[in-house]
């Protein structure tokens, strides 16, 4: 049934209720009696209060159904008020995320599988932007991309969330590259040292060592209180594990 409907329903049924209240009791009204005008406003207000909570209760959701699926993204037709970044759930739990909004439908990337996702699925929409829990609990877990854990070590308790597309610190905010950065491999500190805070970019061709400098780097930060954290885009689960 169509939320609205629903809810106009409840609304009429709520104003029927109401106008025999106040109306009823005039035309059966024999003698007077000073109580009456009392209880009728205590029977309004009472019907009053209860139609605020039925329409308290009442929710309207956003919905809509997969029109294909490929490749790691889905087609919705529906999802009318969908917001750009906004977190949807299919049918069978997964979570994707509505980035491209069409006239006819809404092009959904999907953050896992969706083997299960078939055409007709239901989708709703959560009604919040891409967001991540963040906590100092992630540091030494391994997550995936929704923030996961995947290491086997139970889950990870946060209680704040941060947007994905949140936008960075201005300079002037920024505090200035003083302090230097050790890599542990002697050519690059004599030759081209790393300020603390800056951004390198480490190019090459293949197989030639560009992880094991970050890794390296990584490793020898133990104890400097500096936090690393390792993003694997692109790369096999065995890689990653070893």
């Amino acid at each position: 049934m169509n939320p609205l409907i629903s809810v106009a329903s409840v609304i009429a049924a709520g104003l029927a209720v109401a106008c025999i209240i106040f109306l009823f009791p005039k035309e059966k009204r024999i003698k007077k009696d000073s109580r009456q005008p009392f209880e009728q406003t205590k029977l309004a207000k009472l019907s009053v209060n209860v139609l605020k909570d039925i329409i308290e209760k009442v929710k309207v959701v956003n919905t809509g159904t997969v029109l294909q699926v490929g490749d790691g993204i889905a087609r919705i037709h529906g999802l009318d008020e969908v917001m750009a970044g906004e977190l949807v759930e299919f049918e069978e739990r997964t979570i994707g995320i509505a980035l491209n909004l069409e006239s006819n439908n809404v092009g959904v990337v999907l953050m896992g599988d969706g083997l299960m996702i078939q055409e007709g699925s239901f989708v709703k929409a959560t009604g919040r932007i891409a967001q991540i829990p963040v906590s100092e609990a992630y540091l030494g877990r391994v997550i995936n991309a929704l923030a996961k854990p995947i290491d086997g070590r139970g889950e990870i308790a946060a209680f704040e969330s941060r947007l994905i597309e949140s936008p960075a610190p201005g300079i002037i905010s920024r505090r200035s590259v003083y302090e230097l950065l050790q890599t542990g491999l002697i050519a690059i500190d004599a030759m081209i040292p790393v300020g603390r805070g800056q951004r390198e970019l480490i190019i090459g061709d293949r197989q030639t060592g560009k992880t094991a400098v970050a890794t390296d780097t990584i490793l020898i930060q133990q104890g400097q209180n500096v936090i690393c954290v390792y993003v694997a885009i692109g790369q096999k689960a065995s890689s990653v594990a070893q």
